[in-house]
Protein backbone atom coordinates (compact mmCIF):
# COMPACT_ATOMS: atom_id res chain seq x y z
CA UNK A 1 0.00 0.00 0.00
CA UNK A 2 1.35 3.41 -0.93
CA UNK A 3 1.93 5.96 1.83
CA UNK A 4 -0.31 8.97 1.90
CA UNK A 5 0.85 12.42 2.94
CA UNK A 6 -0.94 11.94 6.22
CA UNK A 7 0.59 8.55 7.01
CA UNK A 8 4.02 10.08 6.49
CA UNK A 9 3.15 12.99 8.75
CA UNK A 10 1.76 10.62 11.40
CA UNK A 11 4.85 8.39 11.34
CA UNK A 12 7.15 11.37 11.71
CA UNK A 13 5.09 12.87 14.53
CA UNK A 14 4.95 9.53 16.34
CA UNK A 15 8.70 9.14 16.15
CA UNK A 16 9.32 12.64 17.46
CA UNK A 17 6.92 12.06 20.32
CA UNK A 18 8.68 8.87 21.38
CA UNK A 19 12.05 10.59 21.25
CA UNK A 20 10.83 13.45 23.40
CA UNK A 21 9.75 10.92 26.03
CA UNK A 22 13.17 9.29 25.99
CA UNK A 23 11.86 5.88 24.84
CA UNK A 24 14.97 4.62 23.08
CA UNK A 25 13.79 1.10 22.31
CA UNK A 26 15.00 -1.07 19.43
CA UNK A 27 11.65 -0.48 17.73
CA UNK A 28 12.13 3.28 18.06
CA UNK A 29 15.59 3.05 16.49
CA UNK A 30 14.18 1.18 13.53
CA UNK A 31 11.44 3.80 13.13
CA UNK A 32 14.04 6.57 13.26
CA UNK A 33 16.02 4.93 10.48
CA UNK A 34 12.90 4.55 8.34
CA UNK A 35 11.88 8.19 8.77
CA UNK A 36 15.33 9.76 8.67
CA UNK A 37 15.08 13.16 7.04
CA UNK A 38 17.06 13.38 3.77
CA UNK A 39 19.68 16.05 3.27
CA UNK A 40 17.94 19.38 2.68
CA UNK A 41 18.41 20.79 -0.81
CA UNK A 42 16.38 21.92 -3.79
CA UNK A 43 12.90 23.29 -4.06
CA UNK A 44 9.37 22.07 -4.58
CA UNK A 45 6.64 23.76 -6.57
CA UNK A 46 3.66 23.35 -4.25
CA UNK A 47 1.37 22.98 -7.26
CA UNK A 48 2.51 19.35 -7.21
CA UNK A 49 0.79 18.79 -3.84
CA UNK A 50 -2.02 21.27 -4.41
CA UNK A 51 -4.83 18.97 -3.22
CA UNK A 52 -3.09 18.28 0.08
CA UNK A 53 -2.26 21.99 0.43
CA UNK A 54 -5.95 22.74 0.02
CA UNK A 55 -6.89 20.29 2.78
CA UNK A 56 -4.15 20.85 5.37
CA UNK A 57 -1.43 23.26 4.25
CA UNK A 58 0.57 23.22 7.48
CA UNK A 59 0.79 19.44 7.71
CA UNK A 60 1.63 19.24 4.01
CA UNK A 61 4.42 21.81 4.30
CA UNK A 62 5.83 19.82 7.23
CA UNK A 63 5.84 16.71 5.02
CA UNK A 64 7.57 18.65 2.23
CA UNK A 65 10.30 19.71 4.65
CA UNK A 66 10.62 16.14 5.92
CA UNK A 67 11.03 14.95 2.32
CA UNK A 68 14.26 16.98 2.14
CA UNK A 69 13.29 20.13 0.28
CA UNK A 70 14.91 23.42 1.30
CA UNK A 71 12.59 25.95 -0.35
CA UNK A 72 9.19 26.18 -1.99
CA UNK A 73 7.27 27.92 -4.71
CA UNK A 74 3.68 28.82 -3.87
CA UNK A 75 0.72 28.50 -6.22
CA UNK A 76 -2.13 29.26 -3.89
CA UNK A 77 -2.79 32.98 -3.52
CA UNK A 78 -6.36 34.18 -3.05
CA UNK A 79 -8.09 37.00 -1.16
CA UNK A 80 -4.80 38.45 0.01
CA UNK A 81 -3.61 35.19 1.58
CA UNK A 82 -1.32 32.30 0.72
CA UNK A 83 -3.12 29.02 1.35
CA UNK A 84 -5.47 30.77 3.75
CA UNK A 85 -2.65 32.40 5.72
CA UNK A 86 -1.78 36.07 5.87
CA UNK A 87 1.52 36.68 4.05
CA UNK A 88 3.51 37.31 7.25
CA UNK A 89 1.97 34.27 8.94
CA UNK A 90 2.77 32.09 5.92
CA UNK A 91 6.39 33.25 6.03
CA UNK A 92 6.57 32.65 9.77
CA UNK A 93 5.31 29.11 9.42
CA UNK A 94 7.78 28.33 6.64
CA UNK A 95 10.55 29.75 8.82
CA UNK A 96 9.53 27.42 11.66
CA UNK A 97 10.03 24.46 9.30
CA UNK A 98 13.31 25.69 7.89
CA UNK A 99 11.71 26.20 4.47
CA UNK A 100 12.54 29.26 2.39
CA UNK A 101 9.78 31.05 0.43
CA UNK A 102 11.60 31.31 -2.89
CA UNK A 103 9.00 32.14 -5.55
CA UNK A 104 5.28 32.33 -6.11
CA UNK A 105 3.14 31.71 -9.18
CA UNK A 106 0.66 34.57 -9.48
CA UNK A 107 -1.63 33.51 -12.29
CA UNK A 108 -4.33 36.04 -11.44
CA UNK A 109 -2.12 39.11 -11.76
CA UNK A 110 -3.38 42.04 -13.84
CA UNK A 111 -2.17 45.56 -14.43
CA UNK A 112 -4.78 46.70 -11.90
CA UNK A 113 -3.91 44.33 -9.03
CA UNK A 114 -0.19 43.93 -9.64
CA UNK A 115 0.94 46.30 -6.89
CA UNK A 116 -1.26 44.58 -4.28
CA UNK A 117 -0.01 41.12 -5.28
CA UNK A 118 3.59 42.29 -5.36
CA UNK A 119 3.24 43.73 -1.85
CA UNK A 120 1.74 40.46 -0.57
CA UNK A 121 4.54 38.44 -2.18
CA UNK A 122 7.13 40.71 -0.61
CA UNK A 123 5.50 40.40 2.83
CA UNK A 124 5.56 36.60 2.50
CA UNK A 125 9.32 36.69 1.92
CA UNK A 126 9.38 35.62 -1.71
CA UNK A 127 12.24 36.69 -3.96
CA UNK A 128 10.67 35.87 -7.32
CA UNK A 129 7.26 36.81 -8.70
CA UNK A 130 6.38 34.33 -11.44
CA UNK A 131 3.74 34.77 -14.13
CA UNK A 132 2.85 31.15 -14.99
CA UNK A 133 0.85 31.71 -18.20
CA UNK A 134 -0.02 34.66 -20.41
CA UNK A 135 -2.05 36.81 -17.96
CA UNK A 136 -5.23 38.81 -18.14
CA UNK A 137 -7.26 36.30 -20.14
CA UNK A 138 -4.63 35.69 -22.82
CA UNK A 139 -4.04 32.03 -21.94
CA UNK A 140 -6.07 29.43 -23.85
CA UNK A 141 -6.63 25.75 -23.16
CA UNK A 142 -8.63 23.23 -25.12
CA UNK A 143 -8.59 20.01 -27.14
CA UNK A 144 -5.96 21.52 -29.42
CA UNK A 145 -3.65 22.07 -26.44
CA UNK A 146 -2.26 25.10 -24.67
CA UNK A 147 -1.96 28.44 -26.40
CA UNK A 148 -2.36 32.20 -26.30
CA UNK A 149 -4.75 34.72 -27.78
CA UNK A 150 -3.66 38.27 -28.36
CA UNK A 151 -0.26 39.33 -29.64
CA UNK A 152 3.31 38.86 -28.53
CA UNK A 153 3.59 42.63 -28.37
CA UNK A 154 0.74 42.83 -25.87
CA UNK A 155 2.29 40.10 -23.71
CA UNK A 156 5.68 41.81 -23.67
CA UNK A 157 4.07 45.12 -22.72
CA UNK A 158 2.31 43.52 -19.75
CA UNK A 159 5.44 41.65 -18.62
CA UNK A 160 7.53 44.82 -18.86
CA UNK A 161 5.09 46.90 -16.84
CA UNK A 162 4.73 44.30 -14.08
CA UNK A 163 8.45 43.56 -14.18
CA UNK A 164 9.30 47.19 -13.55
CA UNK A 165 6.86 47.23 -10.62
CA UNK A 166 8.53 44.12 -9.21
CA UNK A 167 11.98 45.64 -9.54
CA UNK A 168 10.83 48.77 -7.74
CA UNK A 169 9.59 46.61 -4.86
CA UNK A 170 12.76 44.51 -4.66
CA UNK A 171 11.33 41.43 -6.37
CA UNK A 172 12.38 39.71 -9.59
CA UNK A 173 9.84 38.82 -12.28
CA UNK A 174 10.01 35.55 -14.20
CA UNK A 175 7.80 34.21 -16.97
CA UNK A 176 7.10 30.46 -16.86
CA UNK A 177 6.77 28.61 -20.15
CA UNK A 178 4.72 25.71 -21.43
CA UNK A 179 5.22 24.13 -24.86
CA UNK A 180 3.43 26.63 -27.08
CA UNK A 181 5.96 29.41 -26.41
CA UNK A 182 8.60 27.33 -28.22
CA UNK A 183 6.57 26.55 -31.31
CA UNK A 184 7.01 28.55 -34.50
CA UNK A 185 4.32 31.11 -35.25
CA UNK A 186 3.08 32.02 -38.71
CA UNK A 187 5.84 34.61 -38.95
CA UNK A 188 8.50 31.98 -38.22
CA UNK A 189 9.32 33.16 -34.69
CA UNK A 190 8.46 31.90 -31.22
CA UNK A 191 6.88 33.63 -28.25
CA UNK A 192 9.95 32.81 -26.15
CA UNK A 193 12.33 34.42 -28.63
CA UNK A 194 10.14 37.49 -28.87
CA UNK A 195 9.93 37.87 -25.07
CA UNK A 196 13.67 37.48 -24.54
CA UNK A 197 14.55 39.78 -27.45
CA UNK A 198 12.16 42.53 -26.40
CA UNK A 199 12.41 42.67 -22.61
CA UNK A 200 15.06 44.14 -20.35
CA UNK A 201 16.82 41.44 -18.28
CA UNK A 202 16.91 43.95 -15.44
CA UNK A 203 13.13 43.50 -15.13
CA UNK A 204 12.01 40.32 -16.95
CA UNK A 205 13.58 36.86 -17.12
CA UNK A 206 12.49 33.23 -17.53
CA UNK A 207 11.55 30.25 -15.43
CA UNK A 208 12.25 27.44 -17.87
CA UNK A 209 10.09 24.36 -17.48
CA UNK A 210 12.37 21.59 -18.72
CA UNK A 211 9.50 19.20 -19.41
CA UNK A 212 7.53 21.63 -21.55
CA UNK A 213 10.48 22.86 -23.58
CA UNK A 214 11.36 19.23 -24.29
CA UNK A 215 7.71 18.48 -25.12
CA UNK A 216 7.84 21.25 -27.72
CA UNK A 217 10.81 19.60 -29.39
CA UNK A 218 13.20 22.40 -28.46
CA UNK A 219 16.63 22.04 -26.89
CA UNK A 220 17.18 23.90 -23.59
CA UNK A 221 20.90 24.17 -24.31
CA UNK A 222 20.26 25.98 -27.57
CA UNK A 223 18.32 28.63 -25.65
CA UNK A 224 21.02 28.87 -22.97
CA UNK A 225 23.50 29.54 -25.78
CA UNK A 226 21.27 32.08 -27.50
CA UNK A 227 20.17 33.93 -24.34
CA UNK A 228 22.79 33.28 -21.67
CA UNK A 229 21.88 34.28 -18.15
CA UNK A 230 18.14 34.71 -18.79
CA UNK A 231 16.86 31.43 -17.28
CA UNK A 232 17.02 32.20 -13.56
CA UNK A 233 14.90 29.24 -12.46
CA UNK A 234 14.09 25.78 -13.75
CA UNK A 235 11.10 23.54 -13.22
CA UNK A 236 12.54 20.04 -13.10
CA UNK A 237 10.17 17.25 -14.09
CA UNK A 238 10.78 14.11 -16.11
CA UNK A 239 9.01 12.66 -19.15
CA UNK A 240 8.14 9.00 -19.58
CA UNK A 241 8.06 7.08 -22.87
CA UNK A 242 4.44 8.10 -23.41
CA UNK A 243 5.38 11.78 -23.20
CA UNK A 244 3.72 12.20 -19.79
CA UNK A 245 4.90 13.78 -16.55
CA UNK A 246 7.12 11.53 -14.43
CA UNK A 247 9.18 11.86 -11.23
CA UNK A 248 12.74 13.09 -11.72
CA UNK A 249 15.07 10.21 -12.56
CA UNK A 250 12.37 7.85 -13.84
CA UNK A 251 12.00 9.22 -17.37
CA UNK A 252 14.13 10.03 -20.39
CA UNK A 253 15.11 13.71 -20.04
CA UNK A 254 18.90 14.02 -19.89
CA UNK A 255 19.15 16.25 -16.82
CA UNK A 256 22.90 15.67 -16.49
CA UNK A 257 23.44 17.26 -19.91
CA UNK A 258 21.24 20.24 -18.98
CA UNK A 259 22.72 20.65 -15.51
CA UNK A 260 26.22 20.85 -16.98
CA UNK A 261 25.21 24.18 -18.56
CA UNK A 262 23.52 25.70 -15.51
CA UNK A 263 26.01 28.57 -15.29
CA UNK A 264 25.44 29.57 -18.90
CA UNK A 265 21.69 29.42 -18.37
CA UNK A 266 21.84 31.78 -15.41
CA UNK A 267 20.02 29.30 -13.15
CA UNK A 268 19.87 30.54 -9.56
CA UNK A 269 17.42 27.95 -8.23
CA UNK A 270 15.32 25.02 -9.37
CA UNK A 271 12.10 23.33 -8.32
CA UNK A 272 10.63 19.88 -8.70
CA UNK A 273 7.17 20.10 -10.22
CA UNK A 274 4.88 17.36 -11.47
CA UNK A 275 1.57 18.66 -12.78
CA UNK A 276 -0.09 15.24 -12.62
CA UNK A 277 1.23 12.21 -10.73
CA UNK A 278 -1.48 9.92 -12.15
CA UNK A 279 -1.86 6.79 -9.96
CA UNK A 280 1.14 7.74 -7.81
CA UNK A 281 0.47 9.63 -4.59
CA UNK A 282 1.95 13.15 -4.97
CA UNK A 283 3.83 12.81 -1.68
CA UNK A 284 5.47 9.63 -2.95
CA UNK A 285 6.27 11.34 -6.24
CA UNK A 286 8.11 14.22 -4.60
CA UNK A 287 10.19 11.79 -2.53
CA UNK A 288 11.17 9.87 -5.66
CA UNK A 289 12.00 13.14 -7.41
CA UNK A 290 14.17 14.30 -4.51
CA UNK A 291 16.21 11.11 -4.79
CA UNK A 292 16.38 11.73 -8.54
CA UNK A 293 17.80 15.22 -7.97
CA UNK A 294 20.57 13.72 -5.89
CA UNK A 295 21.26 11.11 -8.58
CA UNK A 296 21.92 13.83 -11.15
CA UNK A 297 23.98 16.02 -8.84
CA UNK A 298 21.51 18.84 -8.18
CA UNK A 299 22.51 20.73 -5.03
Amino acid sequence: MRKTAYSLIFATSLTMGMLSCGQKTEETTETEEMTETPTRFGGLALYTVRDAMGQDPKATLKAVADAGYAYVEAAGYADGKFYGMEPAAFKSYLDSLGLQPKSTHMGGVTLDNAEEQIAASKAAGFEYFVIPVPPMGMFTFGPEGLGMKGTKEELVSILTTIGEKCSAAGLKLLYHNHDFEFKLDEDGSTITDYILQNTDPAHVNYQMDLFWVTKAGADPLAYFEKYPGRFKAWHVKDMNDAGEFAPVGTGNIDFARILAEKDKSGMVYYLVEQDNTFDLNPMEAIQISHRGLEKYGFQ
